[in-house]
């Protein structure tokens, strides 16, 4: 035996992480190197002669260390062939459809169903559970759906540039400011809502009471994160801009942006409310319009996702003034304690790109 191997056989039985199978053959070896016998290594040793004899063979044929580890297995031959993956994968990648008759019997695939359109597209029947190991080895969920809206505004890379450049790089001296209002309902749980003492999670009564709708007028100042917010018993355009005027006296001299989506009442309408309440202000207010569908990249969109959260979802009020009196409370103390701007991470130039690719 080379002294190198033979080296290299001592460290190893030394070595502590090393599988146990693996020293042992080790061992093996450098016994036999010894002129030790078959039975008296396998006494020695604790195994049986057969091992010992296997390995002194298989080492003098490749005196080399890695001789003694285990060679790879080929394994159970797949079950499922490739063909079949493939049209399990075609079948993932279209909406489910009834072969026999034009209309669709579902909206979504599930495991079972497409076991079930396999079967009988190809033949072959394969087990729910390992159409799901399929489906995730290929990164592919059928069964997930996440909604979205068209913005068919023919205008939308500039409106969204424009948006994106005021939250990005703002006007130095000016306040950026996202304005919306959210409609509010006042519900009430008809039973008590329990909190679980074993693990602290909160149970609510399914069936509650309505106690009628108010709105939630909200300014997002989009460099400090502040709030203003106001509730009313419905939205309409007088009251939109009376929070109007309490927000222009929050900023008195500043050049105010007022970012916000394409509703009703934020255009001027027959009696001209901007274009008067401008002239009231000197002039300093610039009105900047999200795309049509496209609120999403209304900020305050942001931050009323946080009060139905934690306020709005799993709230419990017994009449408008109580709910009033909740939401005004988070916003006084969001100002106080978690006021911060969001970071704004969309670019409308790369939409711009991926609009013009495809």
């Amino acid at each position: 035996m080379p002294r190198s191997v033979r080296r290299r056989l001592r460290v190893l039985v030394r070595r502590q992480r090393a599988p146990y199978v693996v020293i042992v053959r080790a061992r093996i070896v450098l016994l036999a190197s010894r002129d030790n016998g078959t039975s008296e290594i396998a006494r020695s040793l604790g195994v049986q002669p057969r091992t010992v004899r296997k390995w002194k063979a298989r080492f003098a044929e490749d005196p080399h260390v890695d001789t003694l580890e285990d060679q790879e297995r080929s394994g159970r031959p797949r079950r499922i062939s490739l063909p079949v993956r493939c049209h399990l994968v075609q079948l993932a990648c279209e909406r489910p459809d009834d072969d026999e008759r034009p209309k669709r019997l579902r909206d979504i695939w599930t495991y079972a169903s497409l076991a079930c359109a396999l079967e009988a597209k190809t033949g072959e029947r394969i087990s729910v559970s390992e159409v799901g190991r399929i489906l995730r080895f290929e990164h592919i969920r059928p069964h997930r759906v996440r909604q979205w809206l068209k913005s068919t505004d023919p205008d939308f890379d500039v409106k969204a540039r424009r948006v994106c450049d005021l939250y990005l790089n703002p006007p130095k001296g000016a306040v950026v400011i996202s304005v919306d209002e959210k409609p509010l309902q006042v519900l009430a749980r008809k039973h008590p809502t329990h909190v679980d003492q074993r693990d602290g999670s909160v149970r609510y009564e399914y069936e509650y009471k309505r106690h009628g709708t108010q709105a939630l007028l909200a300014a997002f100042d989009i460099q400090t994160g502040a709030v203003l917010g106001r509730v009313v018993p419905s939205r309409n355009g007088e009251a939109l801009v009376a929070f109007m005027e309490s927000l222009a006296s929050r900023y008195p001299d500043q050049q105010v942006y007022v970012v916000w989506d394409n509703l009703n009442t934020h255009y001027d309408g027959k009696d001209a409310r901007w274009t008067k309440f401008n002239e009231r202000h000197g002039g300093r207010f610039h009105f900047v319009y999200t795309p049509k569908h496209a609120s999403w990249m209304n900020q305050v969109e942001i931050w009323f996702s946080i009060l139905q959260r934690r306020v709005i979802r799993h709230g419990d009020f017994n009449s408008a003034s109580a709910q009033k009196k909740r939401v005004l409370g988070f916003i006084s103390r969001w100002n106080r304690f978690e006021c911060h701007p969001f970071r704004w991470t969309w670019r409308a130039d790369r939409s711009h790109n991926r609009r013009r690719a495809a």
